[in-house]
């Protein structure tokens, strides 16, 4: 513990992810199912993974740990092997990342468009250390990437062949050379006030390639999996493995000098905190990572959410902002306007005779949440009135979207967020006064 108190804070992340990865790949030898460990694997790999793909189903329990041990420990490869330093949007890249692992992410369609980055930092001069980030956020519309190997522009996947290894390094490259100017670009956008920031770039693309590849080609868009595959589910599994790794980070924060006091000082903080563990620590951001964590796990319990591979890889891709803004504090207010949606919409749905989807565990509903948290800026900024009325907003945005991009980016959810804040942000900031501002009015 005297080392790690020690470390700096690239170096401390660099432990935390490989804790993580380390974590998974002891959990795939640990499932019932691990004889099949390496063959689920290849059906995964094998397989097209349009959103929203089980991968419990398509793979197996153990092979779907397996995978997400293996894409944490390539994302924390990337680190050392190009000597790029960690922070917390490298926390955000590699967590999210992980969390797909699960549901549209493998260890095989993330490299086209790595490979794609690192042109672009060949070609403006740029040491792939600093461009890692990006290499990690480029693998959002990897679903895509397997699209291309395995089925297009068939409906039905035909298997790896010349065409589409072609079409997916092509498509890869154009992603990934594209994707660094736009990530620079996004925060512009949406002013800070969307963490899943990528989305942005990665959501546009993916539209327009949609476009591109399906409308203007005349090629008929696949449908998505069957829904009957997200009913392969273990809650056992989820929430044992989720307790023992949150429960770790706590412990671990608490053995390093994190104070109950420290952690009250990052929930209760008026301000906008782009980094937990350059403001207050690594200690304090292990531990909000901890105590978010179970937050999260306690809140698809409640809900009664099916813990398949989606709903199991969404909690990290919720966790995954656990260190760039983050916090119970800011969230609960997205999750009691997205709880309310579900009330006050399924009423007026049924008066008016519609049949209604959406209530609040269902499966578009649980997923769309994970990326409202990135809206939390709005909550600390403005107080939790208006997180609210952000995660409602989101709430009834979020399952339309697909439509844009058919399916094949990752970040959906983090796409609409930015879409409502081009909404909402201009009024709050024309019409409402920040939380800061009131309390200094209260003061005069």
């Amino acid at each position: 513990m005297k080392k790690l108190k020690t470390l700096s804070e690239g170096d401390f992340l660099k432990v935390f992810f490989g804790f993580l990865s380390l974590c998974f790949l002891v959990a795939a030898v640990c499932m019932p199912d691990r004889g099949t460990m390496f063959t689920g694997l290849w059906q995964i790999l094998s397989g097209t993974c349009k959103i929203s793909t089980n991968y419990f189903a398509l793979g197996g329990y153990a092979a779907t740990f397996l995978n997400m041990g293996l894409v944490c420990a390539i994302s924390l490869g990337l680190f050392l092997v190009f000597k790029g330093t960690p922070n917390s949007v490298s926390t955000l890249a590699v967590i999210l990342t992980l969390g797909f692992g699960s549901w549209g992410i493998n260890v095989l369609n993330i490299w086209p468009s790595i490979f794609g980055v690192m042109i672009y930092a060949l070609v403006k001069k740029e040491k792939f250390g600093t461009q890692v980030n990006a290499m990690l956020f480029s693998t959002g519309i990897a679903p895509l990437i397997s699209e291309l190997l395995l089925r297009y522009p068939h409906e039905e996947a035909v298997g790896f062949n010349l065409l589409g290894l072609v079409l997916a390094l092509v498509v890869g490259f154009f992603i990934g050379f594209l994707l660094p100017a736009g990530l620079g670009h996004s925060p512009k956008v949406h002013k800070g006030f969307d963490l899943y920031s990528a989305a942005l770039p990665i959501g546009m693309t993916a539209f327009f390639l949609r476009a591109v590849l399906y409308t203007t080609m005349g090629v008929a868009l696949p449908n998505p999996p069957d829904t009957a595959t997200l009913q392969i589910a273990s809650r056992l599994t989820a929430n044992v493995f989720c307790c023992v790794v949150f429960g770790l980070c706590i412990v671990a924060a608490y053995l390093l000098g994190c104070k109950p006091k420290d952690y009250w000082r990052l929930l209760t903080n008026p301000e906008q905190v782009s980094s937990f563990s350059s403001t207050y620590g690594s200690a304090t951001f292990l531990m909000n990572a901890g105590v978010f964590g179970l937050f999260i796990v306690a809140y698809y319990n409640l809900i009664g959410a099916t813990f398949n591979g989606v709903t199991f890889g969404i909690l990290f891709c919720m966790l995954a902002t656990c260190n760039s803004g983050s916090h119970p504090g800011n969230v609960w207010p997205i999750m009691l306007g997205y709880f309310l949606m579900s009330l006050v919409f399924g009423w007026f749905s049924g008066l008016l005779g519609g049949k209604f989807e959406y209530i609040i565990n269902a499966q578009a509903i649980c997923v769309g949440l994970c990326y409202a948290n990135g809206l939390s800026p709005i909550s600390t900024k403005y107080g939790w009135q208006w997180g609210a009325v952000a995660g409602a907003m989101h709430y009834l945005l979020v399952t339309s979207v697909p439509l844009l991009h058919g399916g094949y980016c990752l970040y959906n959810g983090g796409f609409t967020a930015a879409l409502i804040c081009l909404i909402l942000v201009p009024q709050l900031e024309k019409f409402c006064k920040t939380r800061e501002e009131r309390k200094a009015l209260k003061v005069k």
